[in-house]
């Protein structure tokens, strides 16, 4: 069965860093590349970041190109998004998917709040 457990979130203010992780198990994680979504309340769900499954090749929305930086350890099977500079529209639950276009199976997700 896929399992993906997204945490680190959290509340943070305005210009401070998260680093969320994403536990996978039940696949055979390394042949898949992985992504990050988000959905901020009363809105759609947002693709953020994507890596290849060697993770060599990564993807990132303008809105958070340079602040974020999507990595992964597949011995670990463990994705990870380092958010740096973060802003008050950041705020959101944030998911980790299969899949270079965040369509995938996804987790339960990890609220992000960031607030003053």
């Amino acid at each position: 069965e896929v399992q993906l457990v997204e945490s680190g979130g959290g509340l943070v203010q305005p210009g401070g860093s998260l680093r969320l992780s994403c536990a996978a198990s039940g696949f055979t994680f390394s042949a898949y590349d992985m992504s990050w979504v988000r959905q901020a309340p009363g809105k759609e769900f947002e693709w953020v970041s994507s890596i290849k499954r060697g993770g060599a090749s990564t993807g990132y929305a303008d809105s958070v190109k340079g602040r974020f930086t999507i990595s992964r350890d597949n011995a670990k099977n463990t994705l990870y998004l380092q958010m740096n500079s973060l802003k008050t529209e950041d705020t959101a639950v944030y998911y980790c998917a299969t899949g270079w276009s965040g369509y995938g199976r996804r987790g339960q997700g990890t609220q992000v709040t960031v607030s003053s």
